[in-house]
């Protein structure tokens, strides 16, 4: 077995000695520590840890496995929430070689599906893009140009349960970690939402939460604002109301009209998703509650 290189994440109440307890399981495995972030929430008494690591041959010239680790940690981890009150732990071990695959939804913008096709063929994005999904035809063109399959589902309010269950078919042969709402403008359900919580990442056309809606560059322009922005965030049954993974806004005047304002609002949206989902797929983004803790 040659040597690999991991990524850890954890969250788990607060205490004293969380990361010598894993800087120490890493060393006794013949692990070397490349990258290590954490955070404290002093409001919630939550801690958060990612850490990033190679597994090297150890004194015998071997190099510990995958599932060695797993169930060290596993152990490890157990003891973190004793004494609490708090019995909440949530850790995650990822082989950074394993790339995720997504499945992005869009319907007639394509500014932000044609990002990450650029994105993911230059390189520029760690994940695989493995399907292409929209309630309308138009921009099939668009995903057969960079050899991404493409499905049309359409869907009705009558028919929207048959929608999303091909979807999670879809989701299923695919093999799916990440849904990316590249501009799909309808509303998942809920039952969808619950099913892939914390796998769906949304962009909003808003720096939130303003102007919500239809329109929204026009909405601004009527209002004289002097920042534009977009959202990127998870999606939850409340309606653009997910945990914020990344914002991006430009300074802008009574000069610009509505199609200026427009066309600098699909370059934020652009940006900000692309970010989002690069530092999702590199597990830099964990839960914390209605917000996010952000390695970057």
């Amino acid at each position: 077995m040659s040597e690999r290189e991991y990524v850890l994440t954890l969250a788990c109440p607060d205490s004293r000695g969380i990361v010598a307890a894993v800087a120490n399981l890493l060393s006794d495995h013949g692990c070397n520590i490349t990258e290590s972030q954490q955070y404290g929430d002093h409001y919630t008494g939550r801690f958060f840890l990612r850490m990033q690591f190679l597994a090297e041959r150890g004194p015998d010239g071997a190099v510990v496995g995958e599932d060695t680790l797993r169930g060290a940690f596993a152990a490890l981890s157990g003891g973190f929430s004793e004494g609490s009150g708090d019995p909440v732990v949530e850790w995650t071990l990822q082989a950074r070689d394993v790339r995720p695959r997504m499945l992005v939804m869009v319907s007639r913008f394509g500014h932000c599906l044609n990002d990450l096709l650029y994105r993911q063929r230059s390189g520029l994005l760690d994940v695989d893009i493995a399907a292409v999904v929209s309630n309308h035809p138009d921009l099939e063109f668009l995903a057969d140009s960079y050899g991404v399959d493409f499905h049309h589902l359409p869907v009705t309010a009558t028919t929207k349960g048959q929608q999303e269950a091909r979807l999670l078919e879809l989701v299923e042969s695919y093999d799916v970690d990440l849904i990316v709402l590249a501009r799909y403008m309808q509303v998942l359900t809920e039952q969808l939402c619950a099913k892939m919580s914390g796998r769906i990442i949304n962009i909003h056309h808003s720096f939130l939460p303003s102007f919500k809606g239809a329109r929204p560059y026009h909405q601004a322009h009527r209002r004289g604002v002097k920042l534009i922005g977009a959202t990127a965030h998870y999606v939850t049954a409340d309606l653009d109301e997910g945990p914020i993974i990344e914002q991006e806004v430009s300074r802008v005047d009574h000069t610009h009209s509505p199609e200026q304002l427009t066309a600098i609002g699909r370059d934020l949206e652009s940006v900000a998703l692309a970010r989002a989902v690069n530092w999702h797929a590199q597990r830099r983004v964990l839960l914390n509650g209605d917000k996010t803790v952000i390695f970057d």
